[in-house]
């Protein structure tokens, strides 16, 4: 079962979650994960043979950055040929800000997988962090439930965020695409 995780970082905090993602899916049995940074030459035939496509973008200004919204433009051919319908998609989005309008970046990856025909996965998980006896180290302390969602403080690096926490709410979700494009496949 091929898993593509395929994200822009523009300054590094969005790959660290993008790497947790994947550990999350790679933790599958049967699971082969391919990591794909938009900012590069685009592996278009490893997202073609995908069975899961994992979205992953920083929020910036209250959307996906512009090298992921790039990419979504430029995969209108594939989206033509129905290249990626039914298979199994999921999201994930980090800022610097608590909410920096990351719920906006996430409706339009689940809008785009939606175009092309996907099923989309969100996180299962309850939120956290939001009673008196919650904490910054619940799992989906941000909570979301239509994607991982990540917070990083914009003066320091990604060696400090995103946070442990929202590391492992990124893995949940990579195991949970991973787990249902395997009942799927």
């Amino acid at each position: 079962m091929k898993i593509a995780v395929v994200y822009h970082s523009g300054y590094g905090h969005t790959a660290e979650q993008a790497k947790a993602v994947a550990r999350g899916a790679q933790s599958v049995s049967g699971a082969e994960v391919t990591m794909i940074p938009v900012a590069e030459d685009i592996a278009w035939d490893a997202i073609d043979a995908a069975d899961a496509v994992i979205f992953g973008a920083p929020t910036y200004m209250g959307s996906a950055s512009a090298p992921f919204k790039k990419f979504m433009d430029e995969s209108s051919k594939r989206w033509m040929e129905r290249k990626w319908a039914n298979k199994i998609a999921g999201g994930f989005t980090n800022s610097a800000s608590q909410s920096g309008d990351k719920l906006n970046t996430l409706v339009s990856m689940a809008i785009f997988a939606a175009q092309h025909g996907m099923i989309w996965v969100g996180v299962d998980l309850l939120p956290g962090n939001n009673n008196s006896k919650g904490s910054v180290e619940d799992l989906n302390r941000l909570g979301s439930s239509l994607g991982a969602m990540a917070q990083s403080n914009a003066d320091e690096g990604p060696d400090k965020g995103p946070i442990a926490s929202d590391l492992k709410t990124a893995e949940h979700l990579g195991k949970r695409v991973a787990e249902t494009a395997a009942r799927f496949k």
